[in-house]
């Protein structure tokens, strides 16, 4: 059997002829600034050519149901095995997803209370809420009910004609079927019906009436909108009813999602919410004494969870409501039950929101999986996992164009000593900012309990740079994203949330720029500007906009090839017949975002710039951009306004050492031109060059949600939290790194 991945000829994105030789049953980093092409490698080729090769293993009845997987562009990759990719995309299941069912221990419970619970509720299906036997009657097992609030949908105030009902502008169909069918008045305000004709307004049916040329069947405001938005979707409202709904505990239940049957059987006096409820810390503690297997098995699942940080979870915790990078571990944790030999894991920055304190227990399971006989690979920024590296890949030697090229492989110690930019960053140590800002003013957050916040009050500096830091789970994003932008908001958040990435949307399109630039081609050339859109009249009639033709071959894997017509330009020969200082629309696109900057007024383009984003060209797709590309770029797409308070949750996720330098210039301007910056992080560089630091814990979950330090960087090191002990170990190895 091999023992090494051989790569040959990577041309994946921007990798410019690769050649690789990976070492298996080690673990491998990939480092490089954000856009190198890591992510190329390690995902956009090992990973797909092996989960293509997996399914061609399987029937053509099974590969038809299976993703389609296109062949890397690569000469040739040997010794590859069956991979598994632990990324951060957020984990899905809806409402009826739960860490308790996600990581399925909540089965091991079921299975437990079947046996034990008294009076027993039947087989373990009895206690599943996402089972008939088991649900609650009153909400279906999502332990919320949703329910329409009609202050909002009407405005009693208001006539039919006036626009009395907000769901229904005037002129719709639903409209007409209230205004125009002689029901009702439509100039009477509302709060003039009858009973009766409020009654028939919204709660009618069963008849029909003539509209126009239409007979439809009469249905009330309430019965409508019953139908199409409450009964349809019990687990997600759809976005247009949102806005007219509240949302309520289950009275029946009360919200733990269970019949009265399930509820009423227990185990200790406690029933299976009650434990789901717990965090997994405290579930650890009341499982272990009850000397069960069944209950063994469930415990030596949640000791995994609490090994990577994650004690502070409870069971009932729903899935969408994670982070990336608690969904990420807790991918990793589910791996690790498994017995399986012989894999590559593949993880994406699994340090992303980790405190320094939890990052060495990340470290332990990745190195567990490779101690299993697995090979391990992961792209990563962070100084401690890189640290623990057996093999290091290190891209560059810029980004984008500039990247591409392998410019080190080898260890540590040989990383670390080389002349690469990741080498020479990983030598350097920074210390505290010298001189701290003085702050214009005050903004107070007071009395903040959401979560495990436990009434706090906190007074932000105005006109400086605070940093909000602690253990994960100690309630920062809770205090920053829900109760600061909730009691003040004019503030401008800036979060981890994915943006669109399709193959249409690029940082022209995202950032606003194409309408200016269509408009400048327009006025040029006498012409629509519609022209100049490769979603509209500009576009290629053979690829319709696209740049490529993708031949979906059925049972086989899809091929995509550039369009003949247009060379993947996009555009028809009309629409590039047409130039603007000798360019066409296609080479404007073609163009560095620092070129386009210098030639065009695109201010929101010249900020690609400040963010170290200049080398992307305007018209990449937005689906090959890196995930720390994609951060900045929505960054570039909020950077706009003076004199805000902007709040950013771990804006370094994705980056490299390098690029938190050029984050943290640009937050400096954003202060110096008279803003307010608050940056929820864990790295340790943003700490350092904070004016006012934030410090909550002093643990996570319920042992946390307090602050437990206000002052400046310096004040912090002679402080007791976890996040002062590794500030001032970093600022000792700086002292241990002088001559």
């Amino acid at each position: 059997m091999a023992r090494d991945i051989e790569l040959t000829g990577l041309r994946q994105n921007n990798l410019k002829d690769v050649t690789l030789r990976l070492p298996k049953e080690r673990l491998t980093v990939f480092t490089g600034v954000s856009g190198s092409g890591k992510s190329s490698i390690v995902f956009g080729t090992i990973a797909m050519e092996s989960q293509r090769q997996l399914n061609e293993t399987f029937s053509a009845f099974v590969r038809h149901r299976l993703p389609k997987h296109e062949r890397p562009r690569a000469e040739r990759m040997a010794g590859l095995t069956a991979a598994v990719v632990v990324d951060q995309k957020p984990v899905g299941g809806g409402a009826r997803s739960t860490v308790g069912t996600m990581t399925e221990v909540h089965a091991l419970l079921r299975v437990l209370f079947s046996r034990r619970g008294e009076p027993s509720a039947g087989l373990a299906t009895a206690y599943s809420f996402n089972d008939p036997q088991g649900m609650c009657p009153g909400c279906d097992g999502l332990g919320r009910t949703v329910e329409l609030d009609l202050d909002l949908l009407i405005d009693p105030d208001l006539s039919l004609n006036q626009g009395a009902l907000a769901l229904h502008p005037i002129g719709t169909a639903p409209w007409q079927i209230y205004a125009t069918t002689g029901l009702f008045d439509p100039d009477k305000p509302l709060r003039d019906f009858t009973r009766k004709e409020r009654e028939l307004l919204l709660y009618g049916s069963g008849f029909k009436v003539k509209r126009g040329d239409y007979n439809n069947t009469y249905e009330g405001v309430v019965v409508r909108f019953d139908r199409l938005y409450l009964q349809r979707a019990r687990e997600q409202v759809d976005e247009e009813a949102r806005p007219y709904v509240r949302e309520r505990t289950c009275a029946t239940c009360g919200g733990a999602r269970l019949n009265a049957a399930a509820l009423a059987s227990r185990i200790g006096g406690r029933n299976l919410a009650d434990h789901c409820a717990m965090e997994v810390s405290d579930l650890i503690e009341v499982l272990g004494r009850l000397g069960d297997p069944v209950a063994e098995a469930a415990v030596e699942s949640l000791r995994r969870i609490e090994a990577i940080g994650l004690g502070y979870l409870s069971l009932a915790r729903e899935t969408p409501t994670l982070s990336g990078g608690e969904a990420q571990r807790l991918k990793t944790v589910r791996n690790l039950g498994s017995s399986l030999t012989g894999m590559t894991y593949i993880f994406d920055e699994p340090s992303v929101g980790l405190h320094p304190r939890d990052v060495h227990r990340l470290g332990d399971l990745l190195v567990e999986l490779r101690d299993k006989g697995n090979t391990v690979l992961v792209v990563e920024h962070d100084r401690d996992l890189i640290a623990l590296a057996d093999h290091v890949v290190d891209l560059g030697p810029g980004a984008g164009a500039d990247g591409g090229r392998v410019v080190f492989e080898g260890t540590v110690p040989e990383l670390t000593a080389g002349p690469t930019l990741t080498g020479r960053m990983l030598r350097r140590t920074t210390g505290l900012k010298e001189r701290v800002r003085e702050p214009s003013g005050r903004l107070t957050v007071a009395g903040a309990n959401t979560h495990n916040l436990k009434d706090v009050t906190v007074h932000l500096p105005l006109g400086v740079l605070t940093a909000v830091t602690g253990v994960a789970g100690s309630g920062k994003s809770t205090l920053m994203r829900r109760e600061l932008v909730a009691q003040h908001p004019d503030a401008i958040l800036i979060d981890q949330s994915a943006i669109a990435a399709s193959i249409r949307s690029t940082p022209a399109t995202y950032l606003n720029a194409m309408d200016p630039l269509r408009r400048l081609f327009a006025q040029a050339n006498g012409v629509s500007p519609g022209m100049f859109s490769f979603n509209s009249a500009g576009a290629c009639p053979v690829c319709k906009g696209r740049g490529e033709i993708k031949t979906d071959l059925a049972f086989m894997d899809p091929v995509t090839r550039v369009c003949d017509a247009c060379g993947g330009s996009r555009y028809n020969p009309e629409a590039l017949s047409y130039t603007v200082a000798g360019r066409t629309i296609a080479d404007v696109l073609a163009m560095t975002a620092d070129e386009a900057a210098r030639v065009f007024d695109l201010p929101q383009v010249a900020r690609l710039g400040e963010l170290g984003l200049g080398y992307l060209t305007l018209g990449q797709p937005l689906s090959t951009l890196s995930g720390g590309e994609r951060q900045r770029l929505k960054l570039a797409h909020r950077l706009r306004e003076r004199g805000r308070l902007y709040v950013f949750d771990e804006p370094t996720s994705g980056l490299h050492m390098a690029d938190v330098d050029t984050l943290l210039a640009l937050l400096d301007r954003l202060v110096d031109e008279g803003n307010t910056v608050v940056v929820v992080e864990h790295d340790l560089d943003v700490v350092k060059h904070a004016d006012w630091v934030i410090d909550l814990g002093p643990e996570a979950g319920q042992h946390g949600g307090r602050v437990v330090f206000e002052g400046t960087p310096a004040e912090l090191t002679e402080a007791s939290t976890y996040t002062a002990k590794y500030l001032v170990k970093s600022l000792d190895s700086r002292r241990r790194a002088r001559p």
